[in-house]
């Protein structure tokens, strides 16, 4: 991250989102760039196990970084006025907030959510001309799916039309498509990225 922000020359804030003061710093700092134009919700954790195992801990993590902190963010912006006229606003769901997947009770909780979230918010934002989206990837290769179980991987990379995982390039192009003049009639929905995936539906 530190060198993309040096390349686009841009300011970097490097953050834990669910510490105290944390939101009100992330606000500070839009302040200090004139607002933002483009808000994209990617932060994410998993913390996987079975419904029956998964300790309060594990559930509330997931909750606060994948659902919590958002909430917090956008009704700390929209209370600062920092989202500029025409803002275009992308959260990072899943599939497995579509679909379920199994021993991802609360990641899969908390992606649902988002989409409902985001076709709460939609009407709000309309008002001002701008609009909010879910992204909703399948398997994409990245450090977090490495870790998972190799047959979980290769099931994911298989058990869709393409025969294939995703890259984050694919995830990208879909928030780069969302974010441009081109989708200024979308509002409200959800873009699956996933290459057709049966994995968790």
């Amino acid at each position: 991250m530190e060198a993309l922000a040096r390349e686009i020359g841009g300011p970097l804030l490097a953050a834990d989102l669910t510490a105290a003061g944390a939101v009100d710093e992330l606000a500070d700092a839009v302040r200090r760039v004139g607002g933002v134009d483009v808000l994209v919700h990617n932060a994410g954790i998993t913390r996987d196990r079975t419904l029956a195992r998964m300790s309060t801990a594990e559930w509330d993590a997931v909750m606060a970084v994948n659902l919590a902190a958002i909430l917090a963010i956008d009704a700390r912006l929209d209370e600062a006025g920092l989202l500029n006229a025409g803002i275009r606003e992308v959260c990072l769901s899943s599939i497995s907030g579509i679909a379920g997947n199994a021993g991802q009770t609360n990641y899969s909780a908390s992606k649902a959510a988002l989409i409902g979230y985001v076709a709460a918010r939609a009407g709000d934002l309309a008002e001002r001309g701008g609009t909010i989206n879910a992204v909703a990837p399948g398997f994409i290769e990245t450090a977090m799916t490495r870790r998972m179980p190799l047959l979980v991987r290769e099931a994911g990379r298989r058990l869709n039309a393409l025969k294939q995982g995703g890259t984050p390039a694919d995830v990208a192009e879909a928030i780069s498509f969302l974010a441009s003049p081109a989708a200024h009639p979308l509002t409200g929905q959800v873009l699956r990225v996933c290459g057709q995936s049966l994995l968790g539906a």
